[in-house]
């Protein structure tokens, strides 16, 4: 049975949404700010976080920045659930490392179904895999890249489509599909936001940016088909 933390401070949409997902079978625990849920996740890890941006304390963002910088914490499913709900806060939430983004009001039926679309998405995800393509080198258990052995910096979303694009050489995608797999079926971003990470990504990787085909009226890929 999946468990799931939910961290928001209002205390009718904690219960709400605790009530929600014991009823359709998640062991769920409810926090009102971040101190206390750290606490608890140092000493039990859940499979999924719900995540409201606006608390007292630590913000939702800070409390994201710190769990993908924690080792033990970086790979943990985070949906932000928030009131903020322009583009450029959706954006930046997704960019810092989290795998949803719902806006209040909600409706439960829809968070349940995304809950459970994010727990499948990430269930798949290869940790220890290590890949190589000429000079760019992607450990993902440790969450390097290298470029002819110097560290690259990359965002959270940059590090996840490189990494998909190395592990699906070979293979041509459409922007469509890579924003479903990186940033989430449900994300209704336009899909241009696949193209300025595919040019910030080209950049940061020099010379070896041009490892990343475009392929024209498609999308992208790395490498040429076996």
């Amino acid at each position: 049975m999946p468990k799931i933390y939910c961290v928001e401070d209002d205390e009718s949409i904690r219960e709400l949404i605790i009530y929600a997902l014991k009823n359709s079978g998640f062991e769920a625990e409810g926090f009102e700010e971040g101190e206390e849920f750290f606490l608890k996740l140092n000493s039990s890890k859940p499979d999924l976080i719900i995540l409201d941006l606006m608390l007292p304390g630590d913000d939702g963002l800070t409390i994201l920045k710190r769990m993908r910088e924690d080792i033990n914490t970086q790979e943990l499913p985070v949906i932000i659930l928030t009131a903020k709900s322009t583009e450029y806060d959706k954006v930046k939430g997704l960019d810092m490392g989290s795998d949803d983004y719902i806006t209040k009001p909600f409706g439960v039926m829809e968070l349940i179904s995304r809950i459970k679309a994010v727990l499948r998405r990430t269930s798949t995800r290869q940790k220890e895999e290590v890949f190589s393509l000429d000079g760019v080198s992607l450990d993902y258990k440790k969450r390097i890249v290298t470029v002819d052995g110097i560290s690259v910096d990359l965002t959270y979303k940059e590090f996840e489509l490189l990494y998909y694009l190395l592990k699906n050489k070979g293979i041509v995608h459409t922007r469509e599909n890579l924003m479903n797999q990186i940033w989430g079926f449900e994300f209704e971003g336009e899909t241009r936001t696949v193209d300025v990470h595919i040019g910030t990504l080209r950049k940061k990787l020099g010379d070896y940016g041009e490892l990343i085909k475009t392929v024209r009226n498609v999308g992208y890929k790395v490498g040429d088909i076996d």
